[in-house]
């Protein structure tokens, strides 16, 4: 029998559907249309629509074990939201602390830089992605470490630039739509219309530049080393793809 502790922790799987579903569709339309008095009422509502993103968001981190900064960041975000509406707080909070946390995660990858384990490798540049070891292997060959480490630090910077981005623009939004005192129907209904238009004016450009700094990064790796993508993906994605393209050409061969 296998000890169960000892059991490694499932594979993640990217599931941008339903991480959207849950914590941005749900949690809208609950306080946006059941924080009524003859429905849920404004506190029942906020505590029930912050429960969805809170407890998937517990739910991932127990279930594949990636206790990691910014996950728990977010999860310790979404309870100050609901401490600020339970509490009945000033709403200018909202603002501060929607600012707040992409600045921090901001600071935290400038910091990074200058400690052996720099952010930007732990999410861009990592074994999950690429095969860093054949990478290494060649830019040592070809003398470019101190080159590509160069431009790794400039995709940090540009990584962190993002993070400034989407501070600023939690803020404006924050200070622009919640305007209603805490603990009200207005503010959860406000609250829930600030989460939907984050989402288009925030998330989908911040994604967007998140994609730019990996291309530029992988730029960067195939000047330097000659190799294509599928040459530096990581073993387990570079099987999956060529398991795809055998697949292909079987069904096409039928």
């Amino acid at each position: 029998m296998t000890d169960p502790e000892t059991q490694s922790p499932p594979t993640h799987k990217p599931r941008p559907w339903v991480d959207l579903l849950v914590s941005i569709i749900i949690p809208s339309v609950i306080l946006m249309k059941l924080s009524g008095d003859e429905y849920l009422g404004s506190v029942m509502a906020l505590v029930i629509g912050l429960a969805f993103p809170l407890g998937w968001g517990l739910f991932e981190l127990v279930r594949y074990r990636k206790y990691n900064f910014i996950a728990v960041l977010g999860i310790v975000s979404v309870g100050l939201t609901g401490g600020i509406g339970l509490m009945e707080l000033d709403a200018g909070w909202l603002a501060i602390k929607e600012a707040a946390v992409p600045a921090v995660i901001g600071i935290a990858v400038l910091v990074s830089t200058r400690t052996r384990y720099p952010l930007v490798r732990t999410l861009l540049y990592n074994p999950s992605v690429l095969n860093v070891d054949k990478i290494q292997a060649v830019l040592k060959e070809n003398g470019s470490e101190g080159e590509f480490e160069a431009r790794l630090l400039k995709a940090s910077y540009f990584f962190s630039l993002t993070f400034l981005f989407s501070s600023i623009m939690n803020f404006v939004l924050a200070k622009w739509i919640v305007t209603s005192p805490s603990g009200t129907q207005a503010f959860n209904e406000e609250l829930g219309r600030m989460t939907l238009v984050s989402y288009p004016m925030i998330a989908i450009p911040s994604m967007i530049m998140m994609i730019a700094i990996f291309y530029y990064l992988w730029r960067s790796i195939r000047r330097l080393t000659g190799y294509t993508l599928e040459d530096v993906m990581a073993p387990h994605l570079a099987a999956q793809h060529d398991g795809k393209s055998s697949d292909t050409s079987t069904g096409n061969g039928g």
